[in-house]
């Protein structure tokens, strides 16, 4: 299995002489099984230079799992050059919001309309099919089994665990581990707790062994202190769901804005001197990266 990094910012795409290390494009991640099939996971503005590197290898046939529908994890579909070539066949991945009733093809036609962008999805001369995923059922690709769960965010958002070739990855998508609302002394606590714990194990259960975790870490622990709520992780949160689940590269990604080729170099040299004693090798997502399993 390959995984290749062509977005890792969150929230909103960040080019400029601050970013190039690690880069300022929004969520995207290529997966190549051993027979070259081809998996993606979310379609932020990195899709674009996916879409070109693609290019030389028309026709092509494409599965774009998105996590969710937040703008910075499917602004990029519109620019999926692909889409706009016969021959070529793209399936993409999703659920039905349980809020909206909508399916994963709302992803793509919104952005198609006339006041947004200037070619109709009538215009679109690929073939292109869309499939509603549902957690814990399995999406055969290929030689790759992709899994999805239910992870916490302020809108449904999927992990997705993809299985090939005796190897393994996991991506959460923007996840926020579970809290408990209550406090100790309230009545709600001890029921409340058990959920949490539930679904904690249940998360653990999901990425159990995987050979790469790719997990939101947008936030520090002491910025996540004014940012509990907002449906992200910390570096902290994603080393205790590497540790529990015995991964064995955890890769930090969905970087915050904000946040520099420099800062981000401070915060990696941090984690690695304060913990020395993870069994899992810690890395920082960089865009244009590929990692062979």
């Amino acid at each position: 299995m390959k995984i290749k990094f062509w977005g890792v910012r969150g929230s909103i795409a960040t080019p400029g002489p601050n970013t190039v290390k690690y880069g300022g494009n929004t969520t995207c991640i290529e997966i190549r099984t051993n027979d070259n099939d081809l998996i993606i996971l979310d379609a932020g503005t990195g899709i674009h230079a996916l879409a070109q590197n693609l290019l030389k290898e028309m026709p092509v046939q494409a599965h774009i799992f998105i996590t969710h529908t937040h703008w910075d994890h499917i602004q990029g579909l519109p620019f999926f050059i692909p889409i706009f070539i016969p021959n070529n066949q793209i399936k993409i991945y999703g659920g039905v919001d349980p809020v909206t009733n909508e399916t994963i093809n709302r992803a793509l036609s919104v952005q198609l309309q006339y006041s947004f962008f200037p070619i109709r999805e009538a215009q679109l001369n690929a073939r292109i099919e869309y499939a509603t995923v549902k957690p814990g059922v399995p999406v055969n690709v290929g030689s790759a089994t992709i899994t999805p769960i239910v992870l916490s965010h302020p809108v449904l958002n999927f992990g997705y665990r993809i299985d090939c070739d005796g190897q393994s990855a996991f991506f959460t998508g923007d996840y926020e581990p579970q809290q408990n609302i209550y406090d100790p002394e309230d009545d709600e606590f001890t029921e409340f707790q058990a959920f949490v714990d539930a679904k904690w194990n249940e998360v653990i259960l999901a990425m159990k062994d995987v050979d790469a975790l790719i997990v939101d870490s947008s936030y520090t622990s002491e910025e996540y202190a004014s940012k509990q709520g907002w449906g992200h992780g910390t570096y902290d949160s994603g080393i205790k769901l590497a540790t529990a689940a015995n991964a064995k590269k955890l890769f930090f990604t969905h970087h915050e804005p904000t946040r520099t080729d420099e800062s981000l170099d401070a915060i990696y040299q941090d984690l690695l001197k304060n913990n020395p004693a993870v069994n899992c090798e810690l890395l920082l997502a960089q865009e244009g990266v590929e990692i062979l399993l």
